[in-house]
């Protein structure tokens, strides 16, 4: 699976911007899909994942509640809401393709590119 994640840019503190990801081949729905970030000179942080069918999401404590993970099969797409965002959700996001929802990132098997995402205070 390609992955081409696209949305970021910079809002301020409070603000919404949603992220996308175009995927390409048909192992997409075969596959639970997830978002990671990374902080200038932090290691990648898991955000959040998604199951192959849509029905079950998990995501990290900091942004429960705020972002929310949803897929359209359909489409080939993976989105990334962000509402009420902070200055700490700073980074670069990736989304990402792997073989387990419940190991997701064991067995991520693809990365798409990254995309800025910048909050200001």
């Amino acid at each position: 699976v390609q992955l081409q994640a696209f949305g970021g840019g910079l809002t301020q503190a409070g603000g919404s911007l949603r992220l996308s990801c175009a995927a390409s081949g048909r192992a997409f729905g075969s596959r639970s899909m997830g978002w990671f970030r990374q902080a200038p000179g932090q290691e990648r942080e898991f955000v959040a994942v998604i199951s192959m069918s849509g029905s079950t999401r998990y995501y990290v404590r900091s942004v429960t509640g705020r972002f929310t993970i949803f897929r359209d099969n359909a489409k080939n797409m993976v989105y990334l809401q962000m509402d009420s965002l902070q200055p700490e959700d700073t980074a670069v996001y990736y989304c990402a393709a792997g073989q387990s929802y419940g190991r997701f990132k064991e067995t991520i098997t693809d990365w798409g590119q990254g995309t800025q995402v910048t909050v200001s205070s």
